[in-house]
């Protein structure tokens, strides 16, 4: 697709409701100009305006592809994917992994930074910003055509305030504005979200467009799940939802967890669980990486312990499956590259506990995304769903024609 000469921006004074059209464009609700008078109720006449606007700013194209019409065939309207750029990262622990893209989203250029997220939000942002500004000069666009930034953190999020809550391990972070930070540095909306509601949302989009109910383990060094009803995130009042690693069970002599409770999904479960097991069993094993290169050698206490924390999963797997009845289930994380050692676990608890109705046609498998990149794209389609929305378009657009104005 061609890309945007970064030097021509929106055409100024855009015609009013412009940009509902582009939003019905962007979701794929419309692809003709018949389909968009049909969808938008509006003339013939105002959709031609709209559209030759949108055209005039480069935000659509006319793709290659045609659709047929009853006569001659039509050719599909497209989201012109290069018009602007999204800025995402990736906080880690000890890293922060950051990269533009278009809105495909496909990533055009990334870099990744050692941090101490420990070291609290002012050092980070520092490491941030500078890796937006060296971004944006490599791929040769400007603060103006930037969608917005998307940013994904290893705890809790408050998604509707932006905020880190409760414990967690980005001490410092706790109550602080993630978002006006880089708002105030590059003039662009900031949406923030955890790191595993990010890696379900670019699952859900690439590879399970048509499912409509969701839930997605991820299972690394901690538990964590994204749960998808009717095709969108499901957050629950305060963003808290999807928290599985600290369901607790009661048993005898239950392991402590990193919470400080008892019995939790992810002090049984987890990759420094496991490890922590393997180290008393006398083998060098730190985390959920040093777990998987035992289990690749085939040490047997490494394969078992693994196939018991696919069976953990699935038993709180199988009470979400009784309480929500998603029609996929996907296992990501560090873990999941043990592939069946894990999902066969998975699959016995949920099939043994659950009744024949809630898993005639459920489907339980192993990421597809490339675990280096998905939380980065699942950050941009994050950004590309917020500002392309109906509800938020039209300041999309006239905020960008502003910048590009300036």
């Amino acid at each position: 697709m061609p890309a945007l000469n970064s030097s021509k921006g929106p055409a100024p004074g855009l015609p009013p409701g412009t940009g509902i059209l582009l939003s019905l464009i962007a979701s794929g609700q419309a692809r003709s100009r018949a389909e968009l008078i049909e969808a938008s109720g509006l003339s013939r006449s105002t959709v031609g305006e709209r559209l030759a606007a949108l055209f005039d700013g480069r935000f659509i194209l006319e793709a290659e592809a045609s659709m047929p019409s009853g006569g001659r065939p039509t050719r599909v309207l497209a989201l012109n994917r290069s018009f602007s750029v999204a800025l995402v990262s990736d906080v880690g622990e000890s890293h922060v992994h950051s990269a533009v893209t278009d809105l495909q989203p496909g990533i055009l250029a990334e870099t990744v930074d050692p941090i101490d997220v420990g070291s609290g939000p002012q050092a980070v942002r520092a490491v941030i910003a500078r890796q937006y500004r060296q971004l944006l000069k490599q791929v040769g666009r400007g603060k103006g055509e930037v969608l917005g930034i998307g940013l994904g953190l290893p705890a809790p999020v408050d998604h509707a305030s932006g905020r880190v809550f409760g414990p967690s391990v980005m001490t410092g972070w706790d109550g602080f504005d993630v978002r006006a930070w880089l708002q105030a540095e590059f003039d662009a909306p900031v949406s923030v979200e955890n790191d595993v509601n990010l890696m379900t949302l670019s699952e859900l989009r690439r590879f399970w467009p048509d499912v409509g109910q969701l839930l997605f383990i991820k299972a690394g060094t901690g538990i964590g799940s994204g749960i998808v009803t009717d095709r969108h995130i499901y957050r629950g009042a305060q963003g808290a939802a999807g928290d599985i690693g600290h369901i607790q069970f009661s048993t005898t002599n239950a392991p402590l967890c990193r919470c400080g409770k008892l019995g939790c999904v992810e002090a049984r479960a987890g990759g420094w669980a496991i490890a922590r097991d393997l180290r008393a069993a006398g083998f060098e094993a730190k985390d959920a990486r040093d777990v998987l290169a035992l289990v690749g050698k085939g040490v047997p206490e490494a394969v078992h312990l693994v196939r018991e924390a696919g069976r953990v999963l699935g038993e709180v797997a199988a009470d979400v499956v009784s309480i929500l009845n998603p029609g996929v289930i996907v296992i990501g994380g560090t873990l999941a590259a043990a592939e069946e050692h894990l999902l066969a676990g998975v699959r016995e608890r949920v099939y043994q506990r659950c009744l024949p109705l809630a898993t005639r046609t459920l489907q339980i498998s192993a990421a597809r995304s490339d675990p280096r990149s998905c939380l980065l794209l699942g950050a941009a389609q994050l950004v590309i769903e917020a500002q392309l929305q109906p509800a938020t378009i039209e300041r999309t657009l006239e905020r960008l024609r502003r910048t590009a104005a300036a």
